[in-house]
């Protein structure tokens, strides 16, 4: 199996039905199959022969989708770049995996041709509507005036896309993905009943998110209809929602909760949506109960997962949520394993733990990842046993539901997106005025959890709160840089092995909330 195999079948079995839908514009299976052929050898044509990297810089739209497809298609590698992520940080990833084309779309149109200089010979691919900008192809020419190449047809073991998470090192990491990774998850949730054929599925999650790619590779295989906006706002969805009659989508807490609680909820039609899939981390009570009250004919399902998984490993369904499922606490979990997939916890020295104790999750199946591209230790470290250690901690209860307690990584998730604290304190190491710094995540009602610094400053020096947050700024992107800071006059904690005491600085923000992480 390989990800063009949903697409041939649906340009069969499917081939009038509208694929995709975006600002007016709407396209059937078959003429988006028709598209990907020819675009696929216009990408070829640029360099990006069998196993090159084909990175993307967008916002949402249907040409997210087809460029997916026409990678695929053509036998290249996608590797699809954080919007949100600085200049530099998506630099070094283009440097890193040594894309041989890069796609961007008007948002991100200069940027691109400014990063580009730093690679001579890369090729740059204007994905939008107009004139494309000096030096860059157009994509509708590669979509139409391009001659069709047949299905590289890759294999499940192939290669087919690389996803770039922050690292605990400093320096994010390139999740290397297989054809059969991608679409082994994408059987598991049609399996779960996720994404199936007679869904209208709206992309308002960012399409580079492999939480978004989740439901996109699901579709592919079942066939549904998709329709994007380019990104997600409350007003933005809920007139797509309305206006294209849609069914299903994946949204983090935060998008929920911003959702429900706009004024105008009430004012539109949402009657045709059935199911709001959530993942990134678990959803509040409080923001549930709102959610059910303001989308009375909702249901609600949580994936728990992470890129490394492509990226489900566990379903919560919605009966869970409610009735007797809430009653036993089980909307406070994570769910049970996903069909394909095994769980299980273990100690600190990869024993197997029983029902009920607290360690690492890890999971075993054919989502888990082939590695991180060019990072042979670090993957063997993941990947002990042939299990994904997950970095997160928690245990399993007698019936098989997972609790997410703790993490084992120091990984911050605010938002939905994920943030290794180590590569603040990197950007923080570098301003003068630090000494030593520690970033920690503490409660945050709207983004579940805040990045929040610990520094203590150099003798002699000064440093204000604002000042190193815009220091911050320069180097990594926002939403990783601290919310807030506190700034010490004394040294941080240490352990015996000279270790900063993480929990220690955890503890005045956590003891009341019954788990270090939301």
């Amino acid at each position: 199996m390989n990800l063009t195999h949903g697409l041939r079948r649906a340009a069969q079995i499917n081939r009038d039905a509208v694929a995709t839908g975006f600002e007016g514009r709407y396209r059937t299976w078959g003429e988006v199959a028709e598209r990907v052929a020819r675009a696929a050898g216009g990408l070829r044509g640029l360099g990006a022969a069998e196993g090159e990297r084909v990175a993307i810089l967008s916002l949402n739209s249907d040409l997210y989708l087809e460029a997916y497809l026409a990678a695929a298609w053509a036998g290249a590698v996608i590797v699809p770049l954080n919007v949100r992520w600085s200049a530099v940080e998506n630099r070094d990833a283009l440097e890193d995996c040594r894309a041989k084309v890069l796609i961007v779309d008007r948002a991100f149109a200069e940027l691109g041709a400014e990063i580009a200089k730093a690679f001579p010979g890369m090729a740059l691919v204007y994905a939008d509507a107009g004139e494309p900008p000096a030096g860059m192809t157009a994509w509708e020419t590669l979509a139409t005036a391009s001659d069709p190449i047949p299905d590289a047809m890759r294999k499940a073991e192939d290669l087919a896309g690389i996803f770039y998470t922050g690292g605990t090192t400093g320096r994010s990491k390139g999740v290397m993905l297989s054809h059969g990774n991608l679409t082994a998850n994408a059987f598991n949730a049609l399996a779960e009943g996720l994404f199936g054929v007679d869904v209208t599925y709206l992309h308002a999650a960012p399409m580079f998110h492999l939480a978004n790619g989740a439901a996109m590779f699901s579709l592919l295989l079942s066939g549904g209809s998709n329709r994007m906006i380019r990104a997600f706002t409350p007003d933005g969805v809920l007139q797509a929602i309305q206006d294209e009659k849609i069914t299903d989508a994946l949204l983090v807490p935060t998008m929920i909760q911003m959702l429900v609680d706009h004024p105008k909820v009430g004012d539109y039609d949402l009657g045709s949506l059935r199911r709001i899939a959530y993942g990134a981390s678990p959803i509040s009570e409080a923001v549930l109960d709102r959610a059910m009250k303001a989308l009375p004919g909702v249901e609600f399902a949580q994936a728990y997962g992470q890129t490394e998984l492509s990226p489900i490993a566990t379903v919560l369904h919605w009966k869970e949520h409610i009735g007797e499922g809430r009653a036993k606490g089980r909307h406070r979990s994570a769910g049970r394993a996903t069909l394909g997939c095994e769980v299980r916890i273990v100690d600190a020295e990869d024993n197997p733990l029983p029902v009920g104790e607290v360690g690492e999750i890890c999971v075993r199946g054919d989502v888990v990842m082939m590695g991180y591209w060019e990072r042979p230790k670090e993957t063997a470290d993941a990947l002990k046993g042939g299990w994904m250690h997950t970095g997160d901690g928690g245990y399993l209860d007698e019936d098989g539901f997972v609790y997410v307690v703790d993490r084992v990584k120091d990984m911050i998730i605010t938002g939905g997106e994920n943030v290794y604290s180590v590569e603040v304190e990197n950007a923080l190491a570098q301003h003068p005025a630090v000494a030593q710094a520690a970033v920690i995540g503490i409660p945050h009602e709207h983004w579940g959890e805040q990045v929040h610094a610990v520094v203590y400053a150099a003798p002699g020096a000064t440093a204000a709160e604002a000042e190193l947050i815009e220091h911050c700024r320069a180097l990594i992107a926002h939403y990783k840089c601290p919310r807030s800071i506190e700034i010490r006059s004394e040294p941080l904690p240490l352990s015996g092995a000279g270790k900063i005491l993480k929990r220690d600085l955890r503890a005045p923000f956590w003891s009341d909330a019954g788990r270090n992480v939301s």
